[in-house]
């Protein structure tokens, strides 16, 4: 048990940049992006690939990275420059990019068992909260910047801020590009942990990122950029300890997984609703109460003077 759940820390560790990356499309550009699915496989390949080729596993992961972004770039183009509906070039790029995934691996899977990885000489427990913190905190730091508030304010309302010169088609292919870098982070990180990158490693991938964020944020809150990003990347860890408690069910199997993140991503959505229901009845039954005690008053201060005349 109690090993299970550190595995699923340290894998909520490694899965929360891809968490960040589809809470950049997901909440700030309000951008339906669907390349998360191939952009982290390609992530995974690249690193994969390079890696069984002699190559450092860090400066692997530096190009899974720019590779991620050069796929969200592409998806950006799609949908500024050849003016494509965001869902359809989300699809049209994870589509294309799983043949490119092909490509890159040259066969279905590649293993690294025997390679030396980024976890060969560190321990994720141990180093990868720091650097996910760091991360988070450049991630802050630059949504505060005079090109992240733009890009913040073209998720917001792209015609206002046009209307004050900004380019939003480069911050959305910005914005677009930054996501899908991280998720092939993600995708090169998990890779060099589980020691093998598989052309279908990223089917389902955005629903993971999706639940993350909604979680986080059914969770923690989101008032503020620093308190959205902490639990985007909260989310994601209890989401992974949410998932391994499941599966210690005895009826659910591993091939349940998709089913129960389905309906994780169900509840943390329906569960605000609930919530605000909730109050709002809370609130309806409080003033209920208060307007009976007020009629309630009245009678006995008439009923008071009558007795008096």
């Amino acid at each position: 048990m109690f090993d299970s759940m550190l595995g699923a820390v340290e894998s909520g560790f490694l899965y929360a940049f891809m968490a960040l990356g589809v809470y950049i499309t997901f909440r700030i550009l309000d951008f339906p992006d669907l390349t998360v699915d191939g952009s982290f496989t390609t992530g995974g390949a690249i690193a994969a690939v390079m890696i069984t080729n002699g190559y450092e596993p860090f400066l692997s992961t530096l190009a899974a990275l720019a590779g991620g972004m050069v796929a969200g770039m592409c998806t950006g183009l799609l949908h500024t420059k050849g003016k494509i509906n965001g869902l359809l070039s989300g699809i049209l790029m994870m589509i294309a990019l799983h043949s490119i995934n092909l490509r890159i691996l040259g066969r279905p899977n590649v293993s690294l068992m025997g390679e030396n990885s980024i976890f060969t000489t560190i321990d994720p427990l141990y180093v990868m909260p720091f650097v996910l913190i760091l991360v988070k905190i450049l991630m802050d730091l630059f949504l505060r910047t005079d090109l992240g508030l733009a890009l913040r304010a073209t998720g917001d309302n792209a015609r206002m801020i046009r209307s004050f010169g900004v380019n939003t088609d480069n911050t959305k292919i910005l914005g677009i590009s930054l996501s899908n870098g991280l998720v092939a982070l993600a995708g090169a990180l998990v890779t060099q942990y589980s020691t093998f990158a598989d052309s279908s490693m990223g089917i389902g991938m955005i629903v993971i990122g999706l639940a993350s964020v909604i979680i986080g944020e059914a969770i923690f809150g989101s008032r503020t950029v620093f308190r959205a990003t902490l639990a985007v990347v909260l989310g994601s860890i209890v989401y992974r300890i949410v998932v391994a408690l499941a599966l210690r069910v005895p009826w659910l199997d591993a091939s349940d997984l998709k089913l129960i993140t389905a309906i994780i991503v169900i509840i943390a959505l329906v569960f605000p609703s609930i919530q605000r229901y909730m109050k709002q009845k809370n609130t309806a039954r409080r003033r209920t109460a208060e307007l009976a005690e007020q009629v309630l008053s009245s009678k006995r201060g008439g009923s008071a003077d009558a007795k008096a005349r």
